[in-house]
């Protein structure tokens, strides 16, 4: 289950982060000409810290690793945090409110930049505190809204094949107002239906409360393991 997860992300990024490393704004996969000055170097950090956390995630979901290797588990846990979710989420933050993809997308990044940010903390804290039901949790849906990304643009491949024989009709030949639907669209689904969908396995394997149930036995310093148990 793991393997196949880690080559779509190493695909994905060795596909999206190449062109960024470049430092070039013609080779932007967003348009850049009208952002406001400073947008395309935050747009930059936010692609490599958001690859970071992307490639990361798949190692901390990976359940042969948490067990056989925990230390390795945390060290890269510590660098999905701080070297990926956190740079990658505050930036998100703004140039997903400037994104000249219109204003449901606008929406879409601050919200999702936001839930983001919080889960991902909620989760490295209740590590920091040995609750590691807790934990695992609150750093599944952490490691979902990272892999979003993923589930965004295979929305759009969707939405373009709907949207774009109608472009004349539905939205009269307006082509900018088509790619913001698309785009507003793709945002919003990418993120909360994956969200939605692991709430719901969370809740399916809810063990029954207990008073151990947030503890393990010999306790290591550093945040503990996150990810799944499939």
């Amino acid at each position: 289950m793991i393997a196949p997860l880690l080559l779509v992300a190493i695909a994905f990024v060795a596909f999206s982060l190449p062109p960024y490393l470049t430092f070039d704004p013609s080779r932007s996969r967003v348009p850049v000409g009208g952002a406001v000055r400073g947008y395309y170097p935050l747009l930059v950090a936010h692609v490599i810290f958001g690859s970071v956390a992307l490639l990361t995630a798949c190692l901390q979901v990976w359940p042969w690793l948490r067990t056989r290797f925990p230390e390795v588990h945390r060290r890269t846990g510590r660098v999905y945090v701080f070297a990926g979710v956190l740079p990658a989420g505050t930036i998100g933050l703004i140039i997903g409110a400037l994104t000249p993809f219109g204003p449901v997308l606008r929406a879409s990044n601050v919200v999702l930049a936001i839930v983001w940010l919080t889960v991902t903390i909620t989760g490295y804290r209740a590590g920091r505190q040995y609750r590691l039901a807790d934990h695992r949790r609150w750093m599944i849906r952490s490691v979902v809204l990272t892999l979003s990304i993923i589930t965004n643009r295979m929305w759009a491949v969707v939405w373009v094949i709907t949207l774009v024989p109608q472009l004349q009709t539905t939205f009269g030949g307006n082509e900018a107002l088509m790619i913001q639907s698309i785009a507003g669209l793709s945002g919003w689904l990418g993120w909360v239906l994956p969200l939605l969908v692991a709430e719901w396995w969370l809740d399916t394997r809810r063990a029954p409360e207990s008073p151990v149930a947030n503890q393990v036995s010999n306790p290591v310093p550093g945040p503990a393991a996150a990810g799944s148990r499939a």
